[in-house]
């Protein structure tokens, strides 16, 4: 499905370095998470990395007994790559001995030359010469993208680091969390980046010389107080930017471009001024900075913000669309200044006074089957199709040693057995039991012939055989690209197997939770194994892919709706082992993963989200960057509108309809994909997707279509889309006898 060049996420923990060049600040606070309760017997191994193990009341297995805890620290073999960066450039030697994220934010800082900017709402930031460059991005924009430009607006930095011959030495990551990054990009320089802070604020450890330069002439450089305190900056490119100081600062023009201030010891912090009625709001707030954030996951289909901040006063912090959204009605802690905005390519960023936030989400129901049942006049049909495919898992075996499409081929299999329980034909069950039994063990038990998972001490993760001395290799799992992907489709075969085989579950729950711990875990110790959250920002709701892969316009992500199959798989392994701790976090998951795709990936006209011209001609984006918005994808251009569109449906699951709850939309993302189903060479397997939600509001016409396809995409079947198909519309007069399995 995929070709090379595919994008090659997100994650973040913190840690604090224990020795900082200076020390401006009292130490960040260790944020880790209560303590969990005694797991059940028999103890896990040591160095456990994994979500926190469930309560053991809460932690039934097979048949009622209590599960086993998740097992501890990573289970496959370990092995060294020749094509992963070294990380000690870049991170403080502190932070070395923990794992590392390899998708996050701030990623770019972390690679090649660390000179590519990162988008810190609502500033785009990026290392100079011993110093750092802010940039309010400007937008630039099309029919087929909308990107935001980067311009060296602002540039801080010491000379006198400089001329010591600080400018050969990279900058250093010294602290970082899910919220933040400190970067000290010169000797006496600190930055603490906090994502959504109107203010870019950086420390100095004087007395040091501080150069304030633009790629744009000054036409005014002026104080705004007798302390000198505040000053006004304003460019000839239109921008005006306040310089906040804890103590008095001198600034002189030393050229048309620069400013120098001689000797200053204090925190600066600067701030564009895009309208002149937020000046005040600025000038209130400026006292108080956030040096650091955590968002805590420990209530489900919810997730907590809270900030380290110094200073006096209340915090002003910046939040985006779903944010906002999400922001509890009931957080009275928290007050929302509506006419106090940035502009973003994420939506307006809008004013938020308070160090503490809770955003909260509606349950979701995350099961095995479809919500509904399927219909009994179709059930038939789809028993029919299901006794073919079933036969043909002998006759087809899997011939492919990618991880990702391996992952595909086994998740497509175990479908057949859950659709098979749904619409009560148990008898082709023990067939799927078996190829599945055949194809995934080998992977989990090493003797698969041609690829398999290894682990990667340097940046604390899984990679695979072939992604050992090849970056490009399973489209970059080896450099930590996709693994939410290529790891949900294998999570969602296993957690089927493990249902119809607890012997056989329970004899491969290490590997499991080892592949699980990958990208879900939750732990910031460093004993762990794994980093936390290798995809998922808790900032932005959603994940990233991208791996250690550097890119100017950040972070990416392609297809949402595998995203959502990763933590899904999740929940359906949870359920076989009966851990409910882990059915939680991954349900919130793959809740706001949802959210986040409705509301950045899925384009509406009009919304007022993206410019005119790309939302009137896009209903799905193709690929979503940090700073950048595509209509084409990595593996095809933007006229194969049949593919953006299957990109962010497929596999086909009982999630998928929680994923487009409005049929409004799905009509009008069908009525604008269609046309592009007549161009010649389009593939059978992407017009199933299309027929797929035509389903949801034509099920007849889809009906129609669907039987008339000669083939597939190779992680759908003929049965998987009847099934679909015969399970849209009200609830009456359906064939619900999975339900006596239950949930």
């Amino acid at each position: 499905m995929r070709k090379w060049k595919k994008k090659l996420g997100h994650t973040f923990s913190r840690f604090v370095s224990p020795k900082p060049p200076f020390n401006l600040a009292k130490p960040r606070p260790d944020f880790a998470p209560p303590p969990p309760p005694p797991p059940p017997p028999p103890p896990p191994p040591p160095h456990s990395s994994y979500l926190i193990t469930p309560p053991p009341q809460l932690a039934m297995g097979h048949g009622g007994r209590p599960a086993p805890p998740p097992p501890g620290g990573h289970v496959f073999p370990q092995a060294a790559s020749t094509v992963l960066p070294d990380p000690a450039r870049f991170f403080a030697p502190g932070l070395l001995s923990a794992p590392l994220p390899t998708n996050c934010f701030f990623q770019n800082f972390t690679l090649k030359n660390g000179d590519q900017p990162e988008y810190i709402h609502p500033y785009s930031v990026k290392s100079a010469v011993a110093g750092l460059t802010v940039c309010y991005p400007t937008r630039n924009h099309s029919p087929t993208f909308d990107i935001q430009t980067f311009a060296a607006d602002l540039t801080v930095s010491s000379p006198t680091d400089a001329a010591a011959g600080a400018a050969g030495q990279p900058h250093k990551v010294v602290a970082f969390d899910d919220l933040s990054v400190t970067l000290d990009f010169s000797p006496s320089l600190r930055a603490f980046l906090v994502r959504g802070c109107p203010f870019v604020t950086v420390a100095a450890a004087g007395p040091v010389d501080v150069s304030v330069a633009s790629v744009h002439a000054f036409l005014e450089a002026a104080p705004c107080d007798d302390a000198r305190t505040k000053w006004r900056l304003r460019m000839n490119s239109g921008q005006t930017f306040l310089l906040y100081a804890s103590a008095p600062i001198q600034l002189s023009q030393a050229s048309v471009t620069q400013l120098m201030a001689p000797a200053f010891a204090g925190v600066i912090r600067i701030a564009c001024l895009p309208d002149a009625a937020m000046e005040a709001v600025l000038d209130q707030y400026s006292s108080c900075y956030p040096t650091a954030g955590d968002a805590a996951l420990n209530r489900p289909f919810c997730v907590d913000y809270a900030w380290r901040k110094q200073g006096q006063g209340d915090l002003l912090m910046l939040a985006h669309p779903l944010h906002l959204r999400l922001l509890s009605q009931d957080c009275s802690v928290v007050k929302v200044l509506d006419g106090f905005k940035y502009r973003s390519i994420d939506g307006d960023l809008v004013g938020v006074v308070g160090d503490s936030w809770a955003l909260k989400t509606a349950p979701l129901s995350t099961t095995w089957h479809s919500t509904r049942g399927v219909s009994d006049d179709g059930v038939g049909e789809v028993v029919a199709a299901l006794r073919k495919d079933v036969d043909s898992l002998a006759s087809s075996p899997i011939t492919t040693t990618s991880s990702y499409f391996y992952g595909k081929a086994i998740a497509r299999a175990a479908r057949l057995a859950l659709i098979a329980e749904e619409v009560g034909c148990p008898e082709v069950i023990p067939a799927v039991h078996k190829f599945l039994k055949a194809t995934v063990t080998p992977w989990l038990d090493g003797s698969f012939q041609g690829n398999g998972f290894l682990y990667d001490s340097k940046w604390g993760g899984l990679v695979t055989k072939q992604g050992l001395q090849d970056s490009g290799a399973d489209f970059g799992f080896g450099i930590y690209n996709d693994h939410h992907y290529h790891l949900g489709y294998f999570l969602y075969a296993i957690a089927v197997l493990a249902k119809i085989d607890p012997s056989w579950g329970r004899k491969y729950m290490s590997q499991a939770y080892s592949m699980v711990a990958d990208f879900m875990t939750l732990s910031r110790k460093c004993g762990a194994s794994y980093t936390r959250l290798r995809t998922f920002d808790l900032w932005k709701l959603h994940s990233w892919a991208g791996g250690l892969t550097e890119f100017g316009d950040g972070r990416n992500q392609e297809s949402t709706s595998e995203a959502v199959n990763g933590y899904y798989s999740a929940v359906l392994l949870g359920l076989s082992y009966g851990d409910a701790h882990l059915v939680s976090v991954g349900a919130t998951l793959t809740a706001f993963e949802m959210l986040a795709a409705q509301t950045w990936w899925h384009v509406r006209e009009g919304e007022g989200i993206y410019e005119d011209d790309f939302s009137g001609n896009n209903r799905v984006v193709g690929v979503l960057w940090a700073n950048k918005r595509d209509s084409g994808l990595w593996f095809a251009p933007p006229e194969w509108k049949e593919c953006r569109l299957g990109i962010q449906l497929l596999p086909l699951l009982p999630i998928s309809e929680a994923l487009f709850p409005d049929t409004g939309f799905v009509k009008d993302l069908v009525t604008w994909t269609t046309p592009a189903l007549a161009r010649d060479g389009v593939g059978e397997g992407w017009k199933g997707f299309v027929y797929a939600l035509e389903g949801m509001y034509d099920k007849e016409s889809a009906l129609a279509k669907t039987r008339a396809l000669s083939s597939h995409d190779d992680g759908n079947t003929l049965t998987n889309l009847l099934w679909w198909l015969h399970s849209r519309g009200d609830s009456s007069g359906r064939c619900c006898w999975y339900r006596q399995y239950g949930h």
